[in-house]
């Protein structure tokens, strides 16, 4: 799986650590494995453990005030969960939930405090990691009002084949199971929107689809159609 940074910036929360750093931060915390559909963390609750992701893939959704769920993003091996509550900033906003097997590491808010103590170039990590999803979401906020459908779902396609994609003879699998009302979620678009979209960019050749999998065959044109000029590294 890539992991690191992709072209919006996007990181997992190990690798921005020095290797000290990580070692000594991966000791925290109990050690805990969940089978697909099982709750890490539920929307409203007011436990202030630190999650940490070591193997497999979590969704993270919300509740709408019309009472429907959000699909807000999805995190992977490396990332983190749970960081606004575990530094003490209210209940959790949103639930977390495997998405196939997980392995993490749960750290209690008062582990976790005590080794920022004594490693406060962790707690710069951490401002950073948290700014940087804030930045994101800054970012997709404008995205949502100022690009049509088909460019949105491009950049969510570009981001997602980045971070999550995996070579597959000449493509590349994104290897997370997506449905298309999940999609819209992530694109901030109603289901027929997105139905349509994706049927253009199979049209072009530039994806396919199937059984809720995902791949791309043409990075450099699927780039173009999500209107982002900075090339892959």
């Amino acid at each position: 799986m890539m992991q690191g940074s992709n072209p919006n910036g996007r990181a997992v929360f190990l690798n921005t650590l020095s290797p000290a750093a990580r070692a000594a931060f991966t000791r925290l915390g109990t050690r805990r494995r969940y089978a697909v559909g099982d709750v890490l963390i539920h929307e409203g609750d007011h436990a202030q453990d630190l999650v940490v992701l070591h193997e497999g893939l979590v969704k993270v959704t919300a509740r709408l005030d019309c009472g429907r769920v959000s699909l807000m993003d999805i995190r992977i091996a490396g990332d983190i969960v749970g960081e606004v509550a575990a530094m003490g900033v209210g209940p959790r906003s949103a639930t977390v939930t495997a998405c196939g097997d997980v392995a993490a590491t749960v750290v209690p808010r008062h582990e976790l405090e005590a080794f920022l103590l004594d490693h406060p170039e962790m707690s710069l990590s951490l401002i950073r990691m948290v700014c940087g999803r804030l930045r994101r979401s800054d970012r997709l906020r404008l995205e949502f009002g100022g690009y049509p459908v088909p460019v949105r779902l491009a950049r969510v396609l570009v981001e997602l084949a980045v971070t999550y994609g995996q070579p597959d003879r000449s493509s590349l699998r994104i290897a997370v199971s997506l449905s298309q009302p999940e999609f819209a979620a992530l694109t901030g678009a109603g289901t027929r929107s997105v139905h349509k979209a994706l049927a253009q960019l199979r049209d072009k050749n530039i994806i396919t689809t199937g059984l809720r999998q995902t791949w791309v065959r043409d990075l450099a044109r699927l780039r173009k159609a999500a209107r982002l000029s900075v090339p892959v590294t």
